[in-house]
């Protein structure tokens, strides 16, 4: 069984993300091997003051245990009209160039606005391309988070579940391909 881990890629405290992964998490943890990673648990204290270059060993814990795993699944806020500052922090502390090199990746984006994150999606794509993730086609953007989400039910809308579901069984089997 493949291993694939969720990130909340936000630190701010009971984000929408947060409740977004924990809903993606119930659902993928029947059909594959998953974990829940949350950027509020990162130690960014230890990088302070760029530390670039620095073996830190609380860093390095928190991206061993991340980076073991098949596939990754970002889901990412919108802030500011593109991704939390604190995403591209941790991607900095990722050791390069292997760390995301031909990783499966997937995407959800949620915004409280109308485009559901799709611009800070499409730069992250940018950024982990640049860095040789295998980076899943089908992106899922959930726009009104907060009308249109239900952290028991999912989305409101049972066509914009169904491409949730589709996304997140199709991102299954793409992880699959490529490990095998």
């Amino acid at each position: 069984m493949n291993k694939i881990h969720l990130l909340s890629s936000t630190d701010r405290p009971d984000s929408n993300a947060l409740k977004v992964t924990n809903y993606v998490n119930g659902y993928l943890s029947e059909k594959t091997d998953t974990k829940v990673f949350s950027l509020e648990d990162y130690p960014f204290e230890d990088i302070v003051g760029g530390r670039y270059g620095d073996e830190i060993e609380s860093v390095k814990k928190f991206n061993d245990r991340f980076l073991d795993t098949d596939g990754i699944l970002f889901i990412v806020p919108e802030y500011n009209g593109g991704f939390p500052g604190v995403l591209k922090f941790f991607i900095d502390y990722l050791p390069f160039p292997d760390a995301m090199y031909k990783m499966p990746v997937s995407f959800i984006g949620e915004a409280a606005g109308t485009f559901g994150a799709l611009r800070p999606v499409e730069h992250l794509q940018q950024i982990l391309a640049y860095r040789k993730a295998l980076i899943y086609t089908e992106r899922m953007f959930i726009s009104r988070v907060n009308d249109t989400f239900d952290t028991e039910d999912g989305l409101e809308s049972d066509f914009l579940q169904g491409l949730l579901e589709d996304q997140l069984d199709g991102f299954i089997e793409f992880v699959g391909q490529i490990k095998s």
